[in-house]
Parts: C-alpha cells; structure tokens; sequence
C-alpha cells in the first residue's frame, strides 16, 4: 500500500488526472465493478474491461494508470468526502452563503439602526438632558426673582424637579420644566393694574357666594397696562372655577369700602381719578396693591 502510494505521488499531473478520470468511470459503471470485485479474477478483468472502454474513445491507458485506479476505488481516493460539522465548518458554510442572507442581514440592520436612532434622539437623547434642562431652567428663573416669595416658590419647584431626577420620573421633570417657564414668563411681566372705565363696560361686580347668602364678594374689573401703554395678558385664577386662564381682564376682590369709594368716583363725573389699583413689578410674583383686597379673583362677569 505504501508503495502504491508513495509512487502516484512521484507520478506526472497527466497521468493523476487520468487515474482520477480512471475512478470515476468505475463509479459509474457501477454493476461492472460491483461483479467484478466480487469475483476471484477481479483485477485483471476489471482492467481489462476498462481497457476497451477507454480504447473505444481513442485512448491508450498504461497498466500502472488502470492498477491506480482500481487501487484508488478500493481505497475510496480522489473521492470527496465531507469535512467534520464543527465550528471552523459552520463558518465556512455562512461565508459560502453569504450572498444569500447578507442583503436580509443588512436590512435587518438598517432597521435595527433606523429603530435605535429614532428612539435615541426622541426618547433617550431629551431625556439624558433633562437633569440640565432643569438645572439651567431653576439659575435662570431664579436670578429672575427679586421677592423672598418668588425664590421660596422657584426652590421649592427646584427640590421636587431633582427628586424626580433621583427617581428618573419624566413626567415629574417635564412639569417642573413647565413650572420654571411659567414662573419666568410671570417674573419677567411689568405692568399697572388699571381699573376698567369704557362706555358699555363695567368697572366692578358683586357675587353672593354659594356658601353665605346673606354675604356679598366684592369685585374690581382691572386690566393689565404694559410700560409702553399695551394691554397684556397675564395668568389668573379663578375663584369660582379653579381655573387658570390667559386673559386681559379680570375682576380683583376688594372690600365694600374700596368698592363703594371707586363706584362714587366714577359716579361723580364718568372718570375715576385714582385708576390704579397696583403695580406688578419685575422680578415678583403678584401686584403691590395700593387699596385692601382680599386675594381672590374672577374671570368671568
């Protein structure tokens, strides 16, 4: 066997390729070498029915080439026999058919990305900035404030923004955002308080209160006057609804003492003369009023 082996190494490329060719016409003449190696006078006959086969091609085979043959088929040569499944062959077989998965693969991909990007610039990017955003938002509002009041309010909101930061509550953080805007939009307002006289309109009103009869709420229709003479718009709540509103007029509850002495004064001539009932200054939350009221407002009359 050695020797076999050894010399068909040493044998011309011609001559491998023809003992190759040589096997594969034994394995298709399958029932031939099926009687034939089953036979006592298997080798010479087998060559020598080979050697007809090849001289009706036209082709001369050396004995040595036919003793080749034979001797590979028995050996199961120039055969292909699959390699081992393992790892090095499961890689081999993905890089094979590569072409076949890789454009799902890169689908796959691009979706995945396309996925991860939206979610990171609507969703995780805002949120990893949030704890900034309050941060930011509670200096700015503060250096707005000028009362003792309005930073009371401002560190207060500040306090439960960075539990909610602690706790990673969004909806927390996103309201105390809204708050700070708020409280700066308010702070940032200068204006006067001026009482409402206009043919048609009414410059106050008063309310039986639902839990008293027998009792009257006194009101003051004002309106917000901006330093350059514009009429603004400021938050209030209502009293009766709960409600706060945007609105450009409202009424401020006073006492009858204030309500009487401005309903005779308008009386007197169509004109009241002392018109303003408070300034709201920069930097402060409410108005400084210059007559008694009683903190509460309407909206509606």
């Amino acid at each position: 066997m050695s020797e076999v082996l050894s010399n068909s190494d040493k044998q011309p490329l011609d001559e491998v390729m023809l003992a190759m060719d040589v096997v594969d016409t034994l394995r298709h003449q399958g029932k031939l070498v099926e009687q034939e190696l089953d036979s006592d006078l298997r080798d010479e006959r087998l060559k020598e029915k080979l050697r007809k086969i090849y001289r009706t091609q036209g082709i001369e085979v050396p004995d040595h080439v036919l003793e080749e043959g034979v001797q590979a088929l028995r050996e199961d040569r120039f055969s292909y026999k699959p390699p081992p499944k393992g790892v090095a062959t499961w890689f081999a077989t993905v890089y094979i058919n590569r072409g076949r998965w890789g454009k799902w693969l890169l689908r796959l991909l691009a979706a995945f990305f396309l996925v991860w990007g939206m979610y990171y610039f609507m969703v995780a990017g805002p949120r990893s900035a949030m704890p900034d955003k309050i941060k930011s938002s509670y200096q700015a509002t503060w250096h707005s404030a000028q009362s003792e009041r309005a930073k009371n309010v401002i560190n207060r909101i500040n306090a439960e923004a960075e539990t909610a930061v602690e706790k990673g509550d969004q909806k927390a953080m996103e309201k105390a955002l809204d708050l700070f805007a708020r409280i700066k939009s308010v702070l940032d307002q200068q204006y006067s308080l001026r009482v409402v006289v206009r043919p048609g309109e009414r410059s106050g009103v008063w309310r039986v209160p639902d839990v008293n009869s027998s009792a009257r709420n006194y009101y003051i229709i004002v309106e917000p006057v901006g330093p350059g003479g514009e009429i603004l718009e400021v938050p209030v709540t209502s009293e009766e609804t709960g409600k706060e509103e945007m609105v450009s007029k409202w009424g401020v509850r006073v006492d009858r003492r204030v309500f009487e002495r401005i309903g005779a004064d308008k009386k007197d001539d169509g004109i009241i003369q002392d018109n303003i009932l408070g300034e709201k200054k920069k930097g402060y939350l409410v108005p400084d009023y210059s007559a008694h009221v009683g903190g509460g407002a309407i909206t509606s009359w």
